[in-house]
């Protein structure tokens, strides 16, 4: 291999297996040596104790992962027309695999789409990016034209792009959290069509990005038990999984959050689509519990989509228990032959540990789960086989008899 023009640093035993794996960080205690000059988001070269390259990715002392993998071609330079490869690649993608849904999806993915630390979602005419990556924010200015021309190209304008920075993991990476326009304007709401229903996205203030793009096609899978039964949406947030099941021909669907500010979100995206669901503010643990002991079984299908109980291993054991409180209570309140769609979007909570969860809960609530599927993110949040931390929606449905 020709001499290369970026600094070198080499890794442990234990760093090399991980990055022969395919996994793309090196972490700060894996580095053992630094030669050359560098500068936090400059690229590296990652090196074996025997000095065999191994890859090439973004520096940043800052970061407890000090290099991100972008590269494992040794004839890669990172030029502009290395970039637009690899965006050209995640639409491209995207257009093959959502079809009509491109207008309301994620067009890059970090690291699954070899953009580290980089989200960017579509609604409609706006895009909206996220990013925890120093390197790929020192590269933006290039990045972010780039998505805009290469839809152009594909007949799709936008009309402008807005950085929901507002994220404490940036602290970490030692970079500012900043929201505002890159470039274009707007005024933080637009409105986007998911399963043929309208929602009201607040990409200023809303949660994330503006909106759950991942659960689109399980909403949809809900559509055939919904009709006739009557629902119970927990943690329904701005309304996705109520709403659906409402159009669908629920009997009935009644929508709980905590969060007065979301229902009202809610109740706005409701009254777009002239659906009828009663949305009531409540903490979910004790509104199931309340209903049980009450022996108010108003329902036969019931949805938890909790938030992330669990954003590292450390508190997995507790979130395996806040998992199972609700999962057992919901169990309790159906009636046999009633419906339940529960999921976890932590990948801390693997699919062998929220199965494990379900077991427990169902043999304590003396029940049987029959499952009817098993789902995972939508195909625009794709998962690397190589990077388990893409693998980390879990969506069951069952019939509990």
């Amino acid at each position: 291999m020709s001499e290369r023009p970026y600094a070198k640093i080499q890794i442990t035993e234990k760093g090399e297996r991980a990055l022969r794996g395919r996994h793309p960080w090196v972490y700060s205690d894996e580095v053992t040596d630094l030669v050359g000059e560098i500068q936090n988001g400059d690229i590296v070269d990652v090196y074996s104790q025997k000095w065999r390259w191994l890859g090439a990715g973004f520096y940043n002392d800052h970061s407890k992962l000090r290099v991100r993998i972008v590269s494992r071609n040794p004839n890669d330079r990172f030029d502009e027309s290395f970039w637009e490869r690899r965006i050209r690649y995640a639409i491209d993608y995207r257009v093959a695999v959502m079809g009509e849904d491109l207008p309301c999806c994620r067009l890059v993915f970090g690291e699954s789409d070899g953009l580290p630390g980089l989200t960017v979602d579509r609604f409609e005419d706006i895009l909206v990016t996220q990013c925890v990556c120093y390197g790929m924010e020192q590269r933006k200015e290039t990045v972010y034209p780039m998505l805009v021309s290469i839809l152009r190209e594909k007949g799709i304008e936008i009309r402008g792009v807005y950085e929901r920075n507002d994220l404490a993991v940036r602290s970490k990476e030692g970079l500012p959290q900043t929201t505002g326009f890159f470039w274009g304007s707007g005024d933080g709401h637009v409105t986007i069509r998911e399963n043929g229903i309208l929602f009201d996205v607040d990409y200023f203030n809303g949660q994330k990005t503006g909106y759950f793009l991942d659960q689109k096609y399980n909403r949809k899978a809900l559509w055939p038990i919904a009709k006739d039964h009557r629902v119970l949406d927990c943690f329904t947030h701005t309304g996705a999984f109520a709403l659906n099941c409402a159009r669908a021909g629920a009997a009935s669907v009644t929508a709980v959050d905590v969060s007065e500010d979301a229902l009202a979100t809610a109740r706005h995206n409701a009254e777009l689509n002239g659906l009828d669901v009663e949305f009531v503010c409540a903490d979910v643990f004790d509104l199931l519990t309340e209903k049980f002991e009450r022996k108010e079984r108003d329902y036969d299908f019931i949805i938890l989509d909790p938030p992330a109980f669990t954003k590292s291993s450390a508190t997995v054991k507790n979130a395996i228990r806040g998992y199972k409180d609700i999962n057992y209570r919901a169990m309790k309140l159906l009636p046999r032959g009633g419906y339940l769609a529960t999921c976890s979007c932590s990948h801390f909570m693997t699919d062998e540990l929220f199965r494990k969860m379900l077991h427990s809960a169902a043999k304590d609530a003396d029940v049987t789960l029959k499952q009817i599927e098993a789902r995972q993110q939508s195909p625009d949040h794709p998962i690397s086989w190589d990077v388990p931390e893409t693998d980390y929606l879990k969506f069951y449905i069952f019939q509990v008899v």
